[in-house]
């Protein structure tokens, strides 16, 4: 399933846009319950008011907010922003950190946006349990876990450790565009014949051709 997966989507990729670590994890941090089209709507005004972790950290609250109100949540975003920024520059000298365990001391940030920056921004394989991840891999018999950090190790035990950035890459693609949550096109879907929850959705080809998101969906 793996190797389908990789035939399926050769240029999968993070559909974030960011041009420095920095960049990804503020996007990342906004992308929490908002699509990544939105973020990337508004990244461009944000990354060319705030620079630096240190601009983050002297923002004014009202103008931050405003500029990263459509994301959703905006109020807890903006504060973890500037804690975000405060903390940078108090521990790390204004740079992001390359390190897991320092990474998720942050304001804002989790395991999974963790993953997100070391795997894009620095090139630390990392695994990111978003929703579509759990759901697909439940789905293709990976794991029974609900847990993310759970899921996370589970995954990792079976997809060598150099493919776990690009696989959650491709497996964000799938279920954004074929393995969806309610009606899967799974009449359509090249992983059909390896996959043990073929007949969630629809079997018949022209039906679940109808379900297919073309993206991109940055």
């Amino acid at each position: 399933m793996n190797r389908e997966l990789a035939a399926l989507y050769p240029d999968a990729h993070c559909e974030l846009d960011f041009t420095n670590p920095l960049e990804l994890l503020v996007a990342t941090i906004l992308s929490a319950q908002c699509t990544d089209k939105r973020v990337n709507a508004v990244t461009p005004t944000l990354f060319a008011r705030y620079r630096t972790a240190e601009e983050y950290a002297s923002a004014e609250r009202e103008e931050l907010e405003k500029i990263i109100q459509s994301t959703g949540f905006f109020r807890a975003k903006a504060n973890n922003i500037i804690k975000l920024g405060q903390q940078l520059c108090e521990r790390h000298g204004g740079e992001v950190p390359g390190r897991l365990q320092d990474l998720v001391k942050l304001a804002g940030v989790g395991r999974k946006t963790a993953n997100v920056v070391l795997g894009n921004a620095f090139g630390v394989p990392g695994i990111t349990v978003d929703t579509h991840f759990g759901r697909l891999a439940r789905r293709f018999g990976w794991t029974t876990e609900t847990d993310p950090v759970k899921v996370e190790h589970e995954i990792g035990e079976l997809i060598p450790r150099k493919d776990w950035t690009v696989l959650s890459h491709r497996m964000i693609w799938h279920g954004r565009r074929i393995c969806h949550a309610r009606r899967p096109a799974c009449g359509v879907c090249p992983l059909a014949r390896l996959c043990p929850s073929f007949g969630e959705g629809p079997t018949d080809e022209k039906a679940a051709a109808k379900l297919v998101r073309t993206g991109p969906f940055s």
